[in-house]
């Protein structure tokens, strides 16, 4: 069974910066596929956060998270990262590594995503 495996998070004071970053237990799922990271508040619906198509060349966020984060893959590396700064306390969530092959799902969570992580959570205190 193939698994997502992140890494990144912790604890962080509001304005800070953590990078997450995502790599498939058997790298012969991340080429072709679109890579997206979702994130999960206690009491709210998991929610789309930023997507990357499968060469790098096209990317979208979040409206809550434009300007802050920034998503980027390395395919030699088999590994996408999620750099996210000037955090919030409103940031604070479970994050998830997502992959799909079709990188249009890759924007909500109840579509068809091949692959999820196992989730990393990121704290935001004020």
């Amino acid at each position: 069974q193939v698994q997502l495996v992140e890494s990144g998070g912790g604890l962080v004071q509001a304005g800070g910066s953590l990078r997450l970053s995502c790599t498939p237990s058997e790298g012969t799922i991340f080429n072709n596929y679109g890579m997206g990271w979702f994130r999960q508040a206690p009491g709210k619906e998991r929610e789309f956060v930023a997507r990357i198509n499968w060469t790098g060349g096209s990317t979208s966020y979040a409206d809550s998270v434009k300007g802050r984060f920034t998503i980027s893959r390395d395919n030699a590396q088999k590994t996408v990262h999620l750099q996210m700064n000037s955090l919030k306390p409103e940031d604070t969530a479970v994050y998830y590594c997502a992959a799909a092959q079709r990188y249009g799902n890759l924007v909500d969570a109840r579509k068809d995503i091949d692959y999820w992580g196992q989730g990393t959570q990121v704290t935001v205190f004020s």
